[in-house]
């Protein structure tokens, strides 16, 4: 367990921009609408000052007492309080810039009401030079004693902010740890707007980890999520609802799209989850060709199954996404519904399995062996009287498997027999549900690569 360093305080006080200064990228989105924050956004974060460093995990939270545009307040209120029962040191963020306001005064006694024996730092925040410096005495008000104070977007007073969460973090023990934790095999949990993409998150989680609501576009950050199953470890990434490009409605959503795509570019393995309720959309297609593009191991995970199964047989529906989802049909099936916690252990285990096959190395010599087989049974077409020849293969490397062939023309291996070389590996080799990049090199001209 890591110290766990909670974020709070009213809306648009740079709690966001605070958590991506001590991140060192931006994790956070920020913008000067409020709320945009809903979620509890985590992440790790060395803190090291002169004498000592210590790793920490340092969670952003919403605005206390927005007034979200979506009915959510409730929801967002919900995820603050867990936050503050899970902290070790509370960072109770103020603005200079604005004053103390009557919501900053609310906020203070509700940490005092319920933080407990929790330390809450008083951070007076927007301090961009030392002549804002005095404004930060008007937060003493707050009763929570001498502020530090910082420049989120500058870094003013850096340092001494850190010198002061070092001095208030709970000593290393035996339930404390200084290293960063392994997060393990990080699971991208991608798809349309409504497919159940959080829910299916708290699944995994076993908790209440991210808002679940009916309301489109509820999830905006990327949020990780770590869980350990056994002696096994994953980092799920909650992710906002993919919508088409032309949808996006202001900055907010274009932030949350980029975030979603980053997500899935980080990724081990990717859950792409399709509601079953509904017909596969263009999105889900887009998507499904992003993945592939990438090299992304993929699980489908058919989610609202409960609901479908009645108008579906799982054959015919099989057979419906291996047509829908072109490209996509080596990527395993899985029928869920998160609701309900049901498919969820079987998805944690092939999506493990498949980090598995697309980290596997095959020997030179068993690589071509199977080559010699395959181009045995069906050569290249020959091209303007010439012969194509495969000198040898080796494997380039793995995540994704990259086999590449040398040749004497690169030409001759046309995209029609690429794919079926990739098949063929496929069958062969032990990457039957993962994408293979293939190369071929040849002598006189620039290699040329295929995606399968």
């Amino acid at each position: 367990m890591l110290p766990k360093v909670v974020i709070v305080g009213r809306p648009n006080v740079g709690k966001s921009s605070l958590l991506n200064m001590l991140a060192g990228r931006r994790v956070s989105i920020v913008d000067a609408t409020p709320g945009v924050t809903r979620d509890r956004v985590s992440v790790y974060v060395d803190i090291e000052t002169d004498d000592a460093k210590r790793c920490v995990e340092v969670v952003d939270t919403g605005g206390h007492g927005v007034e979200d545009a979506q009915q959510l307040t409730a929801e967002v209120e919900s995820q603050i309080a867990h936050g503050v029962a899970e902290a070790d040191l509370i960072l109770f963020v103020v603005d200079v810039q604005t004053g103390m306001t009557p919501l900053d005064h609310k906020v203070a006694q509700l940490l005092r009401e319920h933080a407990g024996k929790t330390p809450a730092l008083l951070v007076a925040n927007k301090v961009d030079s030392q002549k804002h410096e005095p404004a930060a005495n008007d937060a003493y008000e707050l009763g929570f004693g001498e502020p530090v104070v910082i420049s989120a977007t500058s870094s003013h007073r850096k340092r001494e902010f850190l010198e002061r969460i070092m001095s208030l973090l709970p000593e290393p023990g035996e339930e404390q740890s200084v290293d960063r934790p392994d997060e393990g095999v990080l699971l991208a949990i991608a798809g349309k707007r409504n497919a159940g993409k959080s829910t299916l998150v708290n699944a995994l989680a076993g908790a209440e980890r991210v808002i679940v609501s009916e309301v489109e576009g509820t999830t905006r950050d990327a949020v990780d999520v770590r869980i350990e199953v056994g002696d096994k470890v994953f980092t799920a990434i909650d992710t906002a609802g993919v919508r088409k490009r032309k949808s996006l409605d202001g900055d907010i959503e274009f932030y949350s799209h980029h975030r979603s795509l980053r997500s899935i570019r980080r990724a081990h393995v990717v859950l792409l989850l399709i509601d079953a309720t509904v017909p596969v959309s263009q999105v889900d297609k887009q998507l499904s060709i992003e993945l592939q593009r990438h090299f992304k191991p993929t699980v489908v995970v058919v989610n609202k199954w409960d609901l479908a199964q009645e108008e579906h047989e799982q054959e015919e529906y099989v057979t419906y996404l291996d047509d829908a989802l072109k490209g996509l049909s080596y990527a395993p099936i899985v029928f869920t519904s998160a609701l309900d916690n049901e498919g969820v252990d079987e998805l944690l285990a092939m999506a493990w399995n498949l980090n598995e096959q697309a980290g596997h190395r095959v020997t030179t010599g068993e690589l071509n062996r199977v080559v010699e087989q395959v181009v045995a049974h069906r050569a290249p077409p020959h091209k303007r009287g010439k012969r194509a020849k495969v000198y040898y293969a080796t494997q380039l490397d793995v995540h994704p498997p990259t086999i590449a062939l040398f040749v004497n023309d690169a030409e001759l291996f046309d995209s029609n027999y690429q794919r079926y070389l990739i098949n063929r590996f496929r069958d062969e080799l032990p990457y039957s549900e993962v994408p293979i990049k293939l190369v071929i090199r040849g002598k006189a001209h620039a290699p040329a690569e295929a995606v399968g």
